[in-house]
């Protein structure tokens, strides 16, 4: 999985970079097909902005924003938003798989 810490308005220590990159790395966690993951953080009004980003397999995309006070915690809400979506998206996509035939017919033994 690649991971891509970008900064707007704003210089990304060491420190807050290792961070978002180590909690980044745990989206893997919930679905191991995602590709890439794009963060981008951002200072909009003095408030720190964030975007994330994370790719898929199959032309998935998965993508949540959120504005708070502080750096960390804007990052720590925005993964908790993507982390929802990621886990929605496989609850959906394990409810169409059916169960096997040999379960849905029965097979006349009473």
């Amino acid at each position: 999985m690649k991971i891509v810490v970008r900064a707007r308005h704003t210089v990304v220590t060491d420190d807050i970079r290792k961070r978002v990159e180590a909690k980044a790395e745990k989206l893997s966690r919930y679905l191991g097909e995602i590709q890439t993951v794009e963060v981008t953080l951002d200072m909009e009004a003095d408030k720190p902005f964030v975007e994330i980003v994370a790719t898929a397999r199959k032309k998935t995309t998965f993508v949540a924003t959120a504005r708070d006070h502080d750096m960390i915690a804007c990052f720590d809400h925005c993964l908790h938003k993507i982390s929802e979506q990621i886990r929605r998206h496989k609850d959906k996509v394990r409810n169409r798989q059916s169960l096997p035939h040999s379960e849905t017919v029965d097979s006349g033994e009473e």
